[in-house]
């Protein structure tokens, strides 16, 4: 890895600078610790419990990283699918991933591969750090701490795996994948790492997420440390995701029944209440209900703004609009929904308006949602042949938008169209919230091609090198052993 990415990364993170996730460890009624110390040095970092909180806080804030979960991950995986029409050519906001050019020198290349990389690297100083120096924290918060830093290096690898290596179900992980970076690093020494496989990758985020969920808490004390800080369910709803992409249906049908009731209306029985609520609400007003599994909070003072925020790029500044051959002209998606909804006209063309705020931009960019697992068990239940609790999960999601849908019998009869159904509702469902990307390469489908009266994307096939993002030069030059 590029040594000003980690290691001089590191030290602004961990040194008492890091920032915390906007409002994830405070609000207004519940600040958690005061504000870090500037003068803290590496050697007494881990010395009282505030800073070891404000060092959990660094690993969330590193996520939020504006090439990361602040807004440039978005940007560039919903460039690449076909749900959207550049009209710029503007190479800062997504230009080369939507016209399928990236190359292994592309900003965004370099820059999600080092935000990835150095939230790793944060969660796992995290961990050592917790070990090394004992009594500082309760046992139980220790093991909380530990939780969510493992939580957070499983999200961050699978972003990186899903982008950056060839789709598991292609081989069952047996391609080269990534270096698997599991100790706490502080300088260069250990750049030269030869990459793991796909599948030792996915084993690993399996294993973080089954010992997160051992000791991550039930809940927090408020809803909006519910939506911020992982918890149980956040681990086992992130597992229904892990465990859809490599194909593993009846580990998803596992963990989502954990979370999910057997009968409508859905909800989660045990740690957060997490159920569907009105779904304008949840991108306007309601950020922290109890269908936001986990997201990322803005606030005045901490959030991404320019070329790298997502509802500036999409939105506001009309870079992207929305394809009228993509979802977007999908005749089965009625005017009733409210989904329908998310959209401005302008120019004669559709702007996505889920993210609504003008600038500052403070809409909470959702990771993860209780829709997605409802969707993720409904597709593993399709795939494994039970049609029935396919189509119940299924409905739930859409009447919970067009309460008057009813989907045609030809549409969820055989378990070839409900599953062909299920793929086309997560489209609706999460557009705009950077899915559709990677639900193309896990199913090893084509990408498609997209035009305008200016600009042509051509498709892109499974057996082509640009089918994944080229490895950075930046860790290409760093680790010799990478290739």
């Amino acid at each position: 890895m590029k040594k000003t990415n980690i290691s001089s990364r590191r030290i602004a993170v961990y040194l008492g600078l890091a920032l915390f996730l906007g409002t994830t460890a405070c609000d207004k009624e519940e600040l958690l610790n005061p504000a870090p110390e500037v003068s803290i040095s590496g050697a007494n970092a881990f010395d009282t419990a505030d800073r070891i909180l404000a060092l959990v806080n660094g690993i969330y804030k590193a996520a939020k990283n504006a090439n990361f979960y602040g807004g440039n991950y978005y940007t560039y995986t919903e460039a690449r699918g076909e749900e959207f029409i550049n009209r710029t050519s503007n190479t800062f906001t997504a230009f080369e991933a939507w016209s399928q050019t990236l190359n292994a020198g592309s900003n965004f290349v370099a820059g999600f591969w080092a935000a990835a990389y150095t939230t790793i690297n944060n969660s796992n100083i995290l961990i050592k750090g917790i070990a090394d120096n004992p009594g500082k924290v309760t046992d139980v918060v220790g093991k909380q701490y530990v939780a969510e830093a493992k939580f957070l290096r499983a999200l961050s690898y699978f972003d990186l795996v899903t982008l950056y290596a060839r789709p598991f179900n292609e081989d069952k992980g047996a391609s080269k994948g990534l270096p698997l970076r599991l100790l706490a690093e502080t300088t260069t020494a250990n750049n030269d790492l030869k990459r793991s496989t796909v599948a030792e990758i996915y084993a690993q985020i399996i294993k973080d997420l089954d010992e997160a969920e051992a000791n991550l808490p039930l809940t927090y004390s408020t809803s909006l440390l519910n939506t911020t800080r992982a918890h149980r369910n956040t681990a086992i709803a992130l597992k229904t995701r892990v465990y859809l992409n490599s194909g593993n249906y009846a580990k998803v049908i596992e963990e989502a029944k954990k979370i999910v009731s057997t009968t409508a209306p859905y909800t989660a029985g045990t740690g957060v209440a997490h159920k569907l609520q009105n779904i304008v609400e949840i991108f306007t007003t309601n950020y922290t209900s109890t269908e936001s599994i986990l997201s990322v909070p803005m606030t005045e003072l901490d959030n991404v703004t320019g070329q790298s925020s997502f509802p500036y790029v999409f939105n506001a500044n009309s870079e992207y609009n929305l394809n009228p051959a993509g979802i977007w002209g999908e005749t089965e998606w009625k005017s009733t929904d409210l989904r329908r909804t998310f959209a401005r006209t302008a120019s004669g063309v559709q702007f996505l308006t889920k993210y609504n705020k003008p600038s500052p931009f403070l809409d909470y960019l959702p990771i993860i949602r209780y829709s997605e697992v409802l969707l993720n068990y409904s597709e593993a239940a399709a795939r494994t042949g039970d049609l029935q609790t396919a189509t119940a999960l299924l409905q739930a999601v859409r009447g919970r938008s067009d309460a008057s849908y009813v989907f045609p019998s030809a549409a969820i009869s055989t378990q070839t169209a409900l599953v062909s159904t299920i793929l086309k509702e997560r489209r609706i469902e999460f557009l705009g919230e950077g899915f559709r990307s990677n639900d193309l390469l896990r199913n090893l489908f084509t990408i498609p091609a997209k035009s305008s009266s200016a600009l042509i994307a051509p498709a892109v096939e499974p057996s082509q090198t640009n089918y994944i993002f080229p490895l950075p030069n930046t860790e290409i030059t760093s680790n010799k052993l990478l290739l």
